[in-house]
């Protein structure tokens, strides 16, 4: 059977034609992010400055992006936290996404192995200079003298305080907590706290939480200028330096200055609850937990303050980590890399929404606007965007290494193996798994 075709048929295919090239002529970039799924709140939203929480804010960034670039076509995918073994995947098959989000500790899993391009060229080609980030910011990116991600955040740990409790105790000065300057200062603290509350000064989540024990650990080691890493198969555990830290938090747990037995979820539910007077936890409880200081009839209602980690030994330190956007090595288009680097800087000059979240700001200029001063609590913790401190940046499998640390740190704060005993195990086992590291 013949087919005819009118003049008006051919000028709807002509139409049809001429449309798919305009869509093929749209430039498509790949974005791979975690954060949580919320399209259902947020999936047609634009307005940034309405938007809440990580995956509110970042979904209404890129919305806001793709409606201002139409050129562009930012292909999104949405992973389950925190990703890695997907994007390890999809590198092995050689399809790896455009951009990703990392944390930066993982950074040095994938550059060390050439898995990552260095990105120097297309954040300078977005007008973002490194003078422009954070000094903690910027330690996170930097992996054999070049930058290998845009730096999105600081992430750490902060002493989050019940005042209210502290001022039965006796430890404020006005309206501020009195910190203590020692560890046998804290002790002495803890003691009289106990004895005016009768309630645990620390609540601390030990239980299935090796991070929260290794992060004490190193933060206490960066104070000290400690070398924890001494090159990129050997760690350093052994010293005297990390057992009077560790000693510390064992005589907290042995008289009972702090909450014992607790996971994540039970400390933060304790803390809210006022039933300890610190819970040392992350920068992105925040926002969490000044809605509770701001709700009537709540423990925590105007009894909130949040302060960095007291200086116990050395100078002013913080252990942090922090997300990063990274372009995993592939081959891209010179419009798929223009399209990149007008995402970036689209992203840098909207940090300032991303300090929402409770996390320190990358751009240095943002700690410095009045819309940062405002937010709560964030004047109190924003010397961590200088005192953050990261390990060396060829120390790889930081994750894996943090929880064979933190099951060594737990069975020496609770008496189940001496000190010694567990930093030597600590140590030796690291070094192992380090040893299985493919050598060049």
């Amino acid at each position: 059977m013949k087919h005819a075709f009118t003049p008006a048929a051919l000028l709807v295919a002509a139409l049809v034609t001429l449309s798919g090239c305009r869509s093929d002529e749209r430039t498509e970039v790949v974005v791979q992010r975690f954060f949580g799924e919320c399209g259902a709140v947020y999936g047609q939203s634009t307005d940034v400055a309405a938007a809440e929480t990580e995956c509110g804010i970042l979904t209404t960034l890129i919305n806001r992006f793709q409606a201002e670039n139409p050129d562009i076509e930012l292909s999104v995918n949405v992973v389950a936290w925190p990703g890695y073994p997907q994007l390890s995947s999809q590198i092995a098959a050689g399809d790896p996404p455009d951009l990703v989000t990392v944390h930066q500790s993982v950074i040095s899993d994938y550059q060390q192995r050439g898995l990552l391009e260095p990105m120097d060229d297309i954040l300078a080609k977005a007008g973002i200079s490194p003078d422009a980030f954070t000094d903690a910011a910027l330690r996170g990116v930097v992996k054999d003298e070049a930058l290998y991600g845009l730096p999105w955040d600081t992430i750490g740990r902060l002493w989050h305080i019940n005042t209210r409790l502290m001022r039965e105790a006796g430890l404020m000065a006005g309206d501020k907590p009195i910190l203590p300057g020692s560890p046998e200062e804290l002790l002495a603290h803890a003691r009289q706290f106990r004895e005016a509350t009768g309630k645990p000064y620390l609540i601390q989540a030990q239980v299935n939480a090796p991070d929260y024990l290794v992060a004490n650990l190193y933060t206490y080691l960066l104070a000290q200028d400690a070398i924890v890493f001494s090159d990129e198969r050997h760690v350093r555990l052994d010293t005297p330096q990390a057992r009077e830290i560790v000693a510390l938090y064992r005589d907290l747990n042995t008289e009972g200055l702090t909450t014992r037995d607790q996971d994540f979820p039970a400390a933060t539910a304790a803390f809210m609850n006022g039933e300890g007077g610190i819970f040392p936890t992350g920068t992105w409880m925040i926002g969490p937990y000044e809605e509770e200081a701001s709700t009537p009839g709540r423990p925590l209602n105007d009894a909130y303050a949040v302060v960095p980690f007291p200086r116990l030994w050395g100078e002013e330190a913080a252990f942090v980590d922090g997300h990063a956007w990274v372009m995993p090595a592939a081959r891209r288009t010179p419009a798929q890399r223009e399209a990149i680097a007008r995402f970036l800087r689209f992203l840098a000059e909207s940090n300032h929404h991303w300090s929402r979240t409770g996390h320190l700001p990358a751009l240095a200029q943002v700690l410095e606007t009045e819309g940062f001063a405002e937010l709560p609590h964030r004047t109190e913790i924003a010397a961590m965007a200088e005192t953050g401190g990261q390990l060396p940046d060829y120390a790889q499998r930081q994750s894996a290494i943090q929880a064979l640390i933190g099951e060594e740190l737990q069975a020496a704060i609770t008496g189940a193996k001496s000190i010694a005993q567990a930093l030597q195990d600590a140590e030796r086992r690291t070094n192992e798994l380090l040893a299985q590291l493919p050598r060049d």
